[in-house]
């Protein structure tokens, strides 16, 4: 049914109309309208995005921080709306030990993740400890804790989970040496434990016993054993452990070192990538979270692999003639940049790979313009016709190009399209420099 017109009738009352079983109305002309929605229906779908929008603009870390628990379940959802709130310029903090609660909650502008989203930390552990910290305040350190809760609902599991997402980061932030030290922290409680429970308590417990138990407790794990010093864990290990236990990135993320380059050399986003028609060619910068390996009937192998990005997660195809190139650089964790086209297919939206290699082997030609270079037609018409003439075979041209134009306030960077990607770099800078113009060869992780 299309509307031809519309009449202003002022106001007037409207009625909800409740039917046992789906409906058609056949209107005075005949025409069927079937299940027709009401007025007083729209409205309240009306009444209910403005009151979204009016807690998402007053109130924006609140609602992000109520959003991402109401949605805790779903974690390209949570990854999703994580990335919104960078965008809106919150911060996402990992779990802390004194400061979270089960769900997110929000903690001087920032939002904190629950203890609920920590893998291998049950329902059990988390009222252990929360209780153990509404009843004596902060823990002081890991060997506080590890006293103050019961071993039993709180085990060396949940302990390490613990550690490994970031939740003792403020207390400690060698996540490798508490770990180190876990195991003789809870041999010397459990021993402690069992003094007590013979009788045979210490100096500390007498303290703790005459009152003094502020003081006496400080001691107390203040004596705890140490393991020998250790380095912490490296970068990349303590964020794959961060990630294992979280199912994200939080206190940082690989991608995040080019995430400026990105933008210009790759403007989708993967969480983006459904609005994108069918057959697109496009560019992305991603990181390899899965590998499947796949092998046809006639024999040749190819790769179904799950990438994601710092907004979300995407599945892609590397059919057998694609695969012959770029199978040394399916490795769990590696950064890429791919190139590839959208493939739309049972109502799912995935990446079908030409080409891909490294974000350390990918280089890009820069071209510095000042302002009167960069609004001159015959300097971009000259521009235009050298980096076209570094482009002999288009399904080759691979390196990106991107101009930067400085100006009094500032400096803005112009990314050249698809169509201007050239083969040979050096060559491509040569060739810029030999006909006047400022040019250079730069990393994408630079």
């Amino acid at each position: 049914m299309k509307i031809i017109g519309r009449q202003y009738l002022g106001v007037q009352p409207v009625y909800d109309i409740g039917l046992g079983q789906d409906h058609n109305f056949v209107l005075d002309c005949g025409a069927i309208a079937a299940n027709c929605f009401n007025k007083s229906h729209s409205t309240a779908y009306g009444y209910v995005t403005y009151q979204t929008a009016y807690l998402k603009a007053n109130y924006p870390v609140e609602y992000m921080a109520a959003l991402l628990t109401a949605n805790s379940g779903d974690q390209d959802k949570v990854q999703k709306y994580i990335s919104t709130c960078l965008s809106m310029g919150i911060r996402v903090e990992p779990p802390d030990i004194n400061r979270s609660s089960i769900n997110f909650t929000t903690r001087d502008k920032t939002i904190l993740f629950g203890l609920s989203a920590v893998r291998n930390l049950g329902s059990g552990a988390i009222e252990t400890i929360l209780a153990a910290r509404d009843e004596d305040g902060s823990f002081q350190s890991l060997a506080d804790l590890c006293m103050r809760v019961d071993a039993r609902s709180v085990n060396r599991r949940a302990l390490e989970a613990l550690v490994h997402c970031g939740a003792f980061d403020h207390l400690e932030p060698n996540r490798n040496q508490l770990v180190q030290d876990l195991g003789l922290i809870m041999d010397w409680v459990q021993s402690r434990a069992r003094d007590r429970a013979i009788g045979q308590g210490n100096l500390f417990d007498l303290l703790s016993m005459n009152g003094e138990s502020g003081a006496g407790s400080a001691a107390a794990y203040d004596m705890a054993p140490k393991a020998p010093p250790v380095p912490d864990l490296p970068q990349k290990e303590k964020l794959r452990l961060e990630k294992e236990l979280l199912g994200f990135y939080i206190s940082d993320h690989p991608l995040k070192a080019v995430q400026e380059s990105a933008r210009l050399l790759a403007p989708i986003n993967l969480g983006e990538l459904h609005r994108w028609h069918d057959a697109t060619s496009v560019s992305a910068i991603a990181m390899i979270s899965s590998i499947k390996p796949v092998t046809t009937k006639k024999g040749d192998r190819m790769a179904v692999i799950q990438i994601e990005d710092l907004t979300g997660r995407a599945e892609a195809v590397i059919f057998p003639k694609s695969y012959e190139w770029v199978k040394d650089y399916l490795i769990p964790d590696q950064r890429v940049m791919m190139w590839a086209k959208v493939d739309r297919r049972d109502e799912q939206v995935q990446l079908i790979v030409e080409t891909m290699e490294p974000v350390e082997s990918v280089k890009m030609v820069l071209v510095d313009l000042q302002p009167q270079q960069a609004a001159n037609i015959n300097e971009q018409h000259r521009l235009r016709t050298l980096i076209q003439a570094q482009i002999h075979d288009a399904a080759k041209a691979k390196v990106p190009v991107v101009a930067i134009v400085h100006s009094a306030y500032g400096r803005q960077f112009v990314r050249f399209g698809l169509q201007f990607r050239v083969m040979d770099e050096q060559s491509t800078v040569q060739s810029l420099l030999e006909s006047g113009f400022q040019a250079r060869v730069t990393p994408l992780d630079s």
